[in-house]
């Protein structure tokens, strides 16, 4: 089902313009696999997520990343590109039709040895993993966000960086629950647990990026976290 939220930008066109379009997209085959699914209407980071990401996992040196929803394996194919060499991504999808597009992107990219895709429920992976991760990058249901979140800052290292992809939902998350549509109230709701969760938490660094439909970005400043929910 189409998420409308998703193609409701919370900046001006003008903007949107040049973060989204005026940016360079992905070169190569990982370019191929964006235009590709952009054009098709498979939902994938736009590209300036993409673009940030890129960045962002330089800078820190990443080299062990796990992902919690895989899509068609763009964004983690991106993210062993920008890693390079001996680095691997971990990544937990439940949708058997995406799970087929993914391996097959893998496949493509010529990345299937760096990456180990998880099949089934997130709920129920992660509690099985023992990490440590350099970067978490979630992009899947936002209404369990804040229910995923507990393990992924503990599967997190002291000093990494835990990234929530579409938070804002197109900016609706600031509104009157009273104006939210009634079947967009529990992600309303659980969005904002996890704004009051996270953003004056003691042992957390974190900031809000106006990228896509809203990036939530988090750093993990002691080993071992108590969020209290």
């Amino acid at each position: 089902m189409r998420n409308e939220m998703m193609h409701r930008s919370v900046l001006s066109d003008d903007i949107l313009t040049l973060v989204r379009k005026r940016q360079p997209g992905m070169t190569g085959m990982l370019g191929e696999v964006q235009k590709e699914a952009t054009e098709s209407g498979v939902p994938i980071i736009p590209n300036e997520t993409a673009t940030f990401l890129n960045f962002f996992l330089k800078q820190i040196k990443a080299k062990n990343v796990l992902e919690i929803g895989t899509a068609v394996g763009f964004s983690a194919s991106l993210m062993v590109e920008a890693m390079g060499e001996g680095s691997h991504v971990t990544t937990i999808d439940r949708f058997d039709v995406m799970i087929r597009k993914a391996k097959l992107t893998f496949e493509k990219m010529g990345i299937s040895e760096q990456v180990t895709l998880l099949e089934g429920d997130a709920k129920d992976v992660l509690s099985t993993l023992t990490g440590p991760y350099d970067f978490i990058f979630m992009d899947s249901a936002k209404s369990k966000y804040i229910e995923f979140l507990p393990d992924c800052l503990r599967l997190i290292k002291k000093g990494g960086s835990v990234m929530l992809d579409d938070v804002f939902q197109a900016g609706t998350v600031m509104h009157d629950i009273q104006d939210i549509p009634r079947n967009q109230r529990t992600i309303y709701r659980k969005l904002n647990l996890l704004y009051d969760t996270v953003l004056n938490h003691p042992d957390l660094t974190v900031t809000i990026l106006p990228l896509g439909d809203g990036v939530l970005l988090i750093s993990k400043d002691v080993e071992e976290i108590e969020l209290g929910i």
